[in-house]
């Protein structure tokens, strides 16, 4: 009998003597194919040759099994499939179409596109399958260019043609030439399955165009795929990725199952449309219907908690997550780095970055754990870490040199900022965003050269949005330049007539500059707009309950306890040197009401009630939606002081850790 190794080299009428041979009786005819089929499966290809070659050689198609089974996982090998190619051409099989094409497929399939092209071109007959393989397998090696080739000088193409270069131009995020080529596909009459209709969506989604992605919606309606869930699912993720959160949240609803796939769509689209609580609520709602949470779930999840800075919830999703084995997933790990350092347990961040398995080397970790440090200040211990980082041969990359700034514009190392800027430049040769500029015209500005900051805006290669011009806005007021806050505030107007933000630094720069007319006149201008200061928020949680105040507010229980309570609180710091801060005011009021208003500020009503409701060594974390402002920064200080507490403060910036007196920020924000 020959054998897999011995039929490789002989020659073809020694094979064919073979093949008519009388081996194949009845029975084996009846059972071989099974038998056969069955051992290709296990991956037993040289067993399965070796039983069955008689019928192999009288039936050939059967040898796709054999070729099918050499890319299967865990009997992937080039090397069979060369020996298999070997047989197929001293088979004589070199000519049947079908056979050809599972083998250029399973070249590419194996890593080897040279190879599969050699054999498409020494195809003498080639069909649409033959054509649809290679653009799939240049696709799949991201060479696009030459897919868009084959594509356009194909005599012939069918659905799955169109199918393949939309979704593999969509999956390298190309998403307006995606859709194009689903619009050229629908004129020449061709449909599209569910899972193009998804990639489409996914485009749209990713451009955040709605109107197209509703076109696209009536078009799967039409179709007849909108329940489909490959389908609904897009959709609902297209709604949601567009700000439409109620019409996604709909699409997901009317779909028949409602499955872990659908309730991570939900849950990743509150988490994206800033619902973080509604987020949690669907999270606790998926648990209490008996789907068990995976990987995407955790990590929006995480997320959430993280938004809202809920230390307990994020420790028992955190437990939930090592129960389940799933704290070797980067993306679950980056979102507890994230949750601990935004809820001001910088520590236990650090604790999950080190303890990290099988992921070491991973970019986004390092990059997450950089961010953790810049955001609490620490920006020696993160260019360290990017140092370190560097030493393990992990290259950065933009987001890596975004975390690198921010920590470095937070803590006033300028020198340091601005050579990492041109590091990023020079040698890695990356091309600085809008963030980046910005993060060095925070540099700038915070250590005084404003004038260097806004040559730098007007200078920078790319526009420059309403961030960076508020940036710069926001270092006047630090330094006082009321005149250039002025022509700053007016550039952000032009991009956005109803910033509030803008008019608020504006108006404390003219304040902090005694120009009450000044003030007065963006008032007017404000109510004459009908612009309108977001309201300042601070939380703090007691026992997994969230509680939160803002000025004014008497909703809470204790209210007038906790109003008690702080009067006297202001009081003991008074006599200790605190003065309250009027360049914070909106305008020159009378001075009983700016004071009455800035007690009731909402951080300083939610310390008031922290230190009533918590131990006296335990460390007290609030939370704001807006930046601290300057006079409760001071008050902080002397509250941590008298009280000798420590309190961590995150506002929209930083973290701030005021004990004994001092801020971590050392004044710095």
């Amino acid at each position: 009998m020959l054998s897999w190794e011995k039929l490789c080299s002989k020659p073809l009428f020694l094979l064919q003597a073979k093949c008519f041979s009388s081996f194949l009786t009845p029975a084996t005819i009846a059972t071989a194919p099974e038998s056969f089929i069955a051992l290709c499966t296990q991956g037993r290809l040289k067993q399965a040759f070796n039983a069955h070659f008689s019928l192999i050689f009288s039936d050939p198609p059967l040898i796709s099994h054999l070729i099918k089974a050499c890319v299967e996982p865990g009997h992937r090998s080039i090397p069979v499939a060369r020996q298999l190619h070997s047989i197929i051409i001293t088979g004589g099989f070199s000519n049947l179409k079908f056979v050809s094409n599972h083998l250029v497929n399973a070249f590419i399939k194996l890593g080897s596109l040279e190879t599969a092209l050699k054999l498409f071109d020494k195809m003498p007959d080639k069909n649409i399958m033959s054509y649809n393989i290679v653009i799939g397998g240049y696709i799949q090696n991201a060479q696009l260019g030459p897919a868009m080739e084959v594509f356009k000088n194909m005599g012939q193409r069918n659905s799955a043609t169109w199918n393949a270069v939309i979704t593999g131009m969509i999956n390298y995020e190309f998403n307006d030439q995606g859709l194009r080529l689903f619009q050229e596909m629908r004129m020449d009459g061709f449909l599209s399955d569910a899972y193009t209709l998804g990639s489409v969506l996914r485009a749209c989604a990713g451009m955040k165009d709605l109107i197209k992605g509703k076109q696209v919606h009536c078009y799967s309606v039409r179709s007849g795929l909108e329940l489909n869930p490959v389908v609904g699912r897009s959709t609902a993720h297209m709604y949601m990725r567009c700000g439409s959160l109620t019409e996604g949240e709909l699409v997901i609803k009317q779909m028949p199952v409602l499955d872990i796939v659908a309730f991570n769509t939900l849950i990743a689209g509150r988490v994206q449309n800033g619902c973080p609580t509604g987020a949690l609520d669907l999270y606790r709602m998926m648990k209490v219907s008996g789907l068990r949470p995976d990987k995407i779930t955790f990590a929006s999840t995480i997320t959430s908690c993280s938004d809202l800075s809920t230390l307990g919830q994020g420790q028992q999703i955190h437990a939930e997550v090592v129960k389940t084995g799933s704290l070797s997933v980067v993306a679950v790990i980056s979102s507890l780095i994230s949750m601990y350092s935004r809820c001001g347990c910088l520590d236990d961040a650090m604790k999950i970055f080190e303890e990290k398995k099988g992921v070491e080397n991973d970019l986004v970790l390092w990059s997450s754990m950089i961010s953790a440090y810049g955001f609490h200040g620490k920006g020696k211990e993160a260019i360290e870490l990017f140092k370190k980082m560097a030493l393990n041969g992990i290259e950065a990359n933009e987001v890596t040199f975004l975390s690198l700034l921010y920590a470095c514009s937070h803590c006033g190392l300028k020198d340091e900022g601005l050579e990492y800027f041109d590091l990023m430049v020079n040698k890695y040769k990356l091309k600085p965003e809008t963030k980046h500029y910005t993060c060095i015209v925070d540099l700038l500005g915070r250590t005084g050269r404003l004038d260097e900051a806004e040559h730098l805006i007007r200078s920078m290669p790319v526009k420059p949005d309403k961030i960076t011009w508020k940036t710069l806005l926001s270092a006047c007021r630090i330094h006082k330049n009321a005149d250039m806050a002025k022509r700053i505030a007016d550039e952000i107007i032009k991009i956005d007539p109803l910033d509030s933000a803008s008019y608020i630094l504006l108006s404390n720069a003219q304040a902090s500059a005694k120009r009450w007319e000044g003030v007065l006149d963006i008032r007017k201008r404000m109510r004459g707009k009908m612009v309108k200061k977001e309201p300042g928020i601070s939380w703090f949680e007691l026992r997994n309950e969230v509680y939160r105040f803002s000025m004014g507010d008497k909703s809470h229980p204790r209210s007038d306890e906790i109003e008690s309570y702080l009067n006297d609180l202001m009081d003991e710091i008074r006599s200790r040197g605190y003065v309250p801060d009027k360049g914070v005011f909106m305008h020159d009021m009378d001075l009983e009401e700016n004071e009455y208003n800035l007690v009731h500020h909402s951080e300083k009503l939610a310390v008031a009630f922290a230190l009533m409701s918590t131990p006296e060594s335990v460390p007290i974390r609030i939370m704001k939606n807006l930046r601290v402002c300057d006079d409760c920064h001071v008050a902080m200080k002397y509250i941590s002081l008298v009280r000798n507490r420590e309190i961590v403060l995150r506002d929209s910036s930083r973290f701030h850790r005021f004990k004994n007196g001092d801020c971590s920020c050392g004044d710095f924000w």
